[in-house]
């Protein structure tokens, strides 16, 4: 029998050698075993983590820009060198293809790379003579510490949407990452650590709710960034905010498709099935709704069943496809809006929940999952079921499309597949959605532009990186001087050096 890791807290550039009270079992879902327990922080180490990274934090907002980016630039090389060995550990806690982990890492990096330009990103304005002899100018400077909920479901990228940046700008962070796949965000804190970056800037305190919680409430953490379901980005946005703290809280979506029928609907296939059944379907940017404008859908939807006929479901390390869901919990919630969906008398065109797989017999399986005939007032079509399961929804005209989608209490991506650049033009100016893909069924933005939903996708006003994320970890100051009597330094002839 091979021996269940302890995976514990990083704090101050150390693991906690302490024992915990309470802990949680991680499993390799592609197996149904226990693989590790991972140590829940009680509120007292919260607040000694909190203490170091205050503390350290202090001393880094003082390192020059130069200083940090030499950091930011250190972790992105190694990082990048070790890309595989972190994807590697996703696929064994979470599950997904390696694949996936892989492009999980490197568009995190993206965002590692949009950080070292720093220097740039927190320069001010300045305006010589404003009035007589007064100049007037404005910075950027950090908040302090800065906590983030991670989700399980990218247990790499979505910590780097805002980790590289709140550090990059000078602030200390504490990362409390999902409990189901938290050796990654370990491995990562052994990267600052290599990297230069100083003891206690970056810290990952393992928990749950207890750990949430006390976040939440302790005086000394300046800002909240979640990303999760959207009962608990509320919960966050409400309670942080009634204790003072800056949030954005990134929460649950419900992916429309749009597909007009002078659309390429062998693209429109591949992306449905690309965009419905990656990881699983454990993606906040997952298409779930395909909405399908007749005479189209027949069609489009014989293409689609003919794709899934290929899909290979298994061992995320053993060349699948399609891997397991994070947890037995999380696979038969899924399952049950299969069983829901039928009784509410959808289609069920091509069923998952006893699929063909290559892995262990008790891995957390559930298969591609396609319905046809769903209606607006049935739960597959309401709930987020973060799981694959791809519902069709028939409409006669884009109006009734667009109308479905704006309707929806969820806006957090969408899709239109077409040819008609004016149909393309009119829907990204009229759809109520805050990310939007035109042909491109995961429209995920870059790095250097900003990541978020709107109506019950996002809490706050403030999305995930790019400038707006530059924003959230710094507070504007505007500075009026005076001076009267200017002064030099002396004589020096050597060439200035940054430091």
């Amino acid at each position: 029998m091979s021996e269940v890791k302890r995976i514990t807290h990083h704090i101050n550039g150390a693991y906690w050698k302490e024992s915990a009270a309470r802990s949680g079992d991680v499993y390799n879902p592609a197996t149904g075993k226990v693989t590790a327990r991972v140590d829940f922080a009680s509120p007292e180490l919260i607040d000694h983590g909190v203490k170091v990274a205050k503390k350290a934090q202090e001393q880094w907002a003082q390192a020059s820009l130069a200083k940090r980016v030499q950091v930011l630039f250190a972790f992105r090389e190694i990082l990048n060198a070790r890309k595989e060995e972190v994807a590697k550990l996703i696929t064994a806690e979470h599950g997904k293809v390696l694949s996936d982990a892989l492009g999980e890492v490197t568009r995190g990096l993206e965002v590692v790379e949009f950080a070292c330009g720093i220097p740039h990103l927190l320069k001010g304005g300045y305006s010589e003579g404003a009035s007589t002899n007064i100049d007037v100018y404005s910075i950027r400077q950090p908040l302090g510490v800065c906590a983030i909920i991670s989700p399980f479901n990218f247990p790499a990228m979505v910590p780097m949407w805002f980790f590289p940046i709140a550090i990059a700008a000078g602030n200390a962070v504490i990362i409390k990452p999902s409990e189901k796949d938290p050796s990654t965000i370990n491995l990562i804190a052994e990267f600052w650590k290599e990297a230069g970056l100083p003891d206690g800037v970056f810290n990952v305190i393992h928990g749950d709710k207890v750990a949430v919680d006390s976040l939440l409430a302790h005086p000394d953490v300046a800002s909240i960034s979640f990303v999760g379901s959207t009962p608990i980005a509320r919960y966050i946005y409400e309670n942080g905010t009634k204790n003072g703290k800056r949030v954005q809280a990134l929460g649950g979506a419900k992916n429309h498709m749009l597909v007009l029928p002078d659309a390429d609907l062998d693209l429109a296939a591949d992306a449905a099935v690309n965009a419905g059944f990656g990881s699983a379907g454990e993606r906040c940017m997952a298409i779930s709704a395909l909405v399908v404008v007749e005479p189209v859908a027949d069609e489009l939807i014989k293409k689609i069943s003919e794709r899934m006929t290929n899909l290979k479901t298994g061992d995320g390390s053993a060349g699948s496809d399609m891997g397991p869901l994070v947890t037995a919990v999380h696979r038969d919630k899924v399952a049950s809006y299969i069983d829901a969906g039928l009784s509410a008398g959808a289609k069920l065109v091509v069923d998952g929940r006893n699929p063909k797989v290559n892995g262990a017999a008790e891995g957390f399986w559930l298969g591609p999952t396609l319905f046809d005939q769903v209606t607006p007032e049935m739960s597959i079509y309401k709930d987020e079921i973060f799981g694959p399961v791809l519902s069709v929804i028939r409409v006669s005209t884009y109006d009734q499309g667009l109308e479905l989608i704006n309707k929806h209490q969820y806006g957090n991506g969408t899709a239109i597949f077409t040819n008609d650049g004016g149909a393309a033009r009119r829907f990204q100016n009229e759809v109520q959605v805050g990310m939007i893909g035109i042909n491109v069924p995961i429209p995920v933005p870059t790095a250097y532009y900003s990541f978020g939903g709107w109506k019950n996708s996002l809490f706050g006003d403030t999305h995930a990186h790019g400038s707006e994320g530059v924003h959230f970890f710094t507070r504007g100051k505007v500075v009026t001087s005076r001076w009267l009597d200017p002064s030099h330094g002396g004589i020096n002839l050597g060439f200035p050096q940054n430091g």
